[in-house]
């Protein structure tokens, strides 16, 4: 059994699948506390992995599955991932912080490491290889993240409530990405667009 925060289908708004329809399955539980987590991890309900298949497929026209929290890596493996595979036929991809062993047959890692934030140091990182390494940026040091092997690096603003705030992430967000070659902008697109 797991414990589901949410199962929802919308579109990625996020990195490199920006704007494909996705099924999200948002696990409840993590090992860090970021100050500015949007998942709830004190409610969810518990699914068998059937019922997490069951889910997924009621919306067929989506290729994607997602696999977000919380911290999905606390949760699952690679029988749980292969079990997905073979009753979805979609791609599973993965959210994750880089504090835990990820399953090997997993289609796509997106690796956002939370060490440069309040709450998201309590453990250390290791990833240092997946497809997509997306940063929540506040204006940290980016050499930081140089031994990291990604095929796809981005830059996103924080999203605060705050308005000047948000207005200012973005703006030095804007400005790293033309400072740095090897890097490109990711907005929450989800937000802008009023969507899940």
């Amino acid at each position: 059994m797991y414990r589901i925060n949410e199962i929802f289908y919308s579109l990625q708004g996020e990195g490199f699948h920006t704007g494909t329809p996705a099924v999200f399955v948002r696990f409840s539980g993590c090992n860090l506390r970021c100050h500015f987590c949007d998942t709830q991890h004190q409610t969810g309900e518990m699914f068998s992995l059937q019922e997490i298949v069951d889910e997924i497929n009621k919306y067929p026209i989506a290729p994607l599955v997602v696999l977000t929290g919380g911290e999905p890596s606390l949760f699952i493996d690679e029988s749980f991932v292969a079990e997905l595979k073979q009753k979805t036929g979609k791609i599973i991809a993965i959210e994750t912080n880089g504090t835990r062993i990820l399953p090997k047959n997993l289609d796509w890692v997106t690796f956002s490491p939370k060490t440069a934030f309040e709450g998201g140091d309590l453990e250390p990182c290791f990833l240092t290889y997946c497809d997509e390494l997306k940063v929540v940026y506040l204006g940290q040091d980016l050499t930081q993240y140089d031994g990291i092997r990604a095929q796809h690096r981005f830059l996103q603003p924080c999203f605060c409530e705050d308005e000047i705030q948000r207005k200012a992430n973005m703006k030095a967000c804007v400005e790293a990405v033309m400072q740095n070659k090897d890097w490109r902008l990711s907005l929450q697109v989800h937000r802008v667009l009023g969507i899940m």
